[in-house]
Formats: structure tokens, sequence, C-alpha cells
């Protein structure tokens, strides 16, 4: 209690900052969130009381809508972003529930009907194909350089996550087959093509270390698996090496996976089934990017379509 009292911001009348401290103890003990959550949690209440005091509320049982509303609106008008406010809102909401539950039973949620901002659809980045390539086609001229490139050719050519390459045993790559068994999100388990650089590169790693079923695919040289940091850590560096000047990490490849295929395709269910995605919402994303891609070549090749 001690620590907690000590971190009660000065600035806000006691009715205002206790209770902010009280429910962010509550988070960490109950709730066991980060201390960079609760940090955030402390930043946006804070700044939702201040703004609250000024325009004459009490406490935190007092406040209306139209007083929540009004701190919202000031702060997109400040210039904050849709989703900030969002968060903002919703650890408003939060603290709400727990005063209901803990001290006000009859207390009305003033932020609960409250919507900040439609977020803006943010389209995801893509490497195009020649600079997947330049990517993916690495020197042999390192020791790691086999496992590595193993490693670029199948998260291009399967659109795996990066949990899923980082768990991958041998025992789920089938090589004469061509293809690769995955558990994905909700522990659900689906089959993907294996394309055939990719099956060149693994071929060659397999030669190299040895394909035991139960062995890591892309192992550290100590006898474990390389962990997730260690992948993202290779990926990063080759781009790097390679020249690439966007930021390159395996999702980015996921996502040029993706877009390059339905770009060729034109199929989106058997996209989001290669992605393993339980909603063809989520894939429809990539139908943005591939009209983007329409757009900029009919403006680029149109005589009449050149714009200011």
């Amino acid at each position: 209690m001690e620590a907690r009292e000590s971190a009660v911001d000065k600035s806000l009348p006691a009715v205002w900052s206790q209770t902010i401290e009280d429910f962010l103890g509550h988070l960490a003990i109950e709730r066991r969130l980060s201390p960079r959550t609760i940090g955030t949690y402390r930043q946006q209440l804070t700044d939702v009381a201040r703004a609250l005091v000024q325009a004459e509320a009490s406490d935190w049982p007092s406040v209306r809508k139209d007083q929540v509303r009004a701190v919202i609106t000031q702060a997109h008008r400040r210039g904050l972003a849709p989703r900030s406010l969002a968060l903002m809102l919703a650890a408003v909401r939060s603290l709400y529930r727990w005063l209901r539950e803990t001290r006000h039973p009859d207390l009305i949620n003033p932020a609960q009907s409250i919507k900040p901002p439609k977020l803006g659809k943010r389209l995801p980045a893509v490497l195009d194909a020649d600079a997947v390539t330049r990517l993916v086609e690495i020197p042999q001229d390192e020791q790691l350089s086999t496992r590595d490139r193993a490693l670029l050719e199948l998260f291009y050519s399967s659109g795996l996550r990066l949990s899923e390459v980082a768990g991958l045993r041998w025992g789920e790559l089938d090589l004469d087959d061509g293809s690769v068994r995955v558990l994905g999100k909700g522990a659900k388990t689906r089959i993907v093509p294996v394309g055939s650089k990719a099956l060149e590169a693994l071929r060659a790693l397999a030669a190299e270390h040895g394909s035991a079923a139960t062995q890591p695919v892309f192992g550290n040289g100590r006898g474990g698996a390389l962990s997730p940091r260690g992948i993202q850590a290779r990926v990063k560096h080759w781009a790097e090496k390679q020249g690439i000047w966007q930021r390159v990490h395996p999702h980015l490849l996921r996502h040029s996976f993706a877009s390059h295929l339905l770009e060729s395709s034109g199929d989106l269910r058997a996209v989001q089934e290669l992605l393993g995605h339980a909603d063809i919402g989520t894939t429809q994303v990539y139908t943005h990017l591939n009209f983007q891609h329409l757009a900029e070549v009919y403006d680029r090749a149109h005589p009449r379509a050149k714009r200011r």
C-alpha cells in the first residue's frame, strides 16, 4: 500500500488520484498486468481526471456522460490519434466497471456508450517481388547461410507466422509431398504447400544438419530451436545486408506472401485457408492492397488516367 500511495499524483485532488492508484493496484494484483501497461493506464486516467477537474466535476462517481464526451472531443482536437482515444476510453470504462463492482453498485458508467473517432484502415506494408527475391537469394558465404536461406524461403513460400516457424520440427515437413503441417492460432492445424525454392533450401539444410523427426528445423547451434527473437534478428540482418531499405520482419514476409498470391490468383478464400484466418474479413485487407496495386498500374499506363 505504501508503494502505491507514494505514486499518487499530487497535482490532482486526492479524491481523483487515490481512486486511480487503488484501481491500478487492482490491475497489478488481481489482473497481473505488466508495469508498462499499468503505466499507460495511469497516464491516460490522469489526463482524463485533469480535464474533468477543469470541467468542475467533483469526483469520479459524479462525472456525467457529456463531460466524458467533451474530454474525448478536446483530446481529438489537440491531435490525439483515434487509436489513442480508443485506449483512453477503454481505460475510463474499465475504471468505472471496477468502481461499480467494488464501491458504487448503482453507478452508471458515463463512458459506456461513447464511441471514439473511427480508426483509419491501416494497410499492412509489403515487399515487392524484386525485393523479396533479393532478400531470399542470400550468398552462401557465411556459416549460417544455409539455415537462414531456408528460413527466409519458407516464410515467403508458405506465409507462416513467426510462432509457427519457431516451433517447427522436421517431422512436420514433407519434403517429398512439398507441404508443411503447422499448429496455428486457436490450436488449429493446417497443411500448407511449400514452394520449390523453399524445398530446395530445406533439403540443403537437412543434408547439412540432419532431419530427425523431433529435431527443430531451425536450430540455434546448441541443440535447441532458434528463438522467435533470434529469427527476427536473422531476418533483419539479411535485409540490411541485402540493401533493402524497408524495415523487414517475419510478418512482413507473411503479408507479402498473401498480397502476391492474391494478386496472381484472385482467390481470396484460398488465401484465407493458407494464412489460417478464422474470419475471411481478416484476409480482405489484402484485397485493398491488390486494388491499390491495380490503381497504380492504371494511373501509370492509361493515357487518360493521369492524376495531379
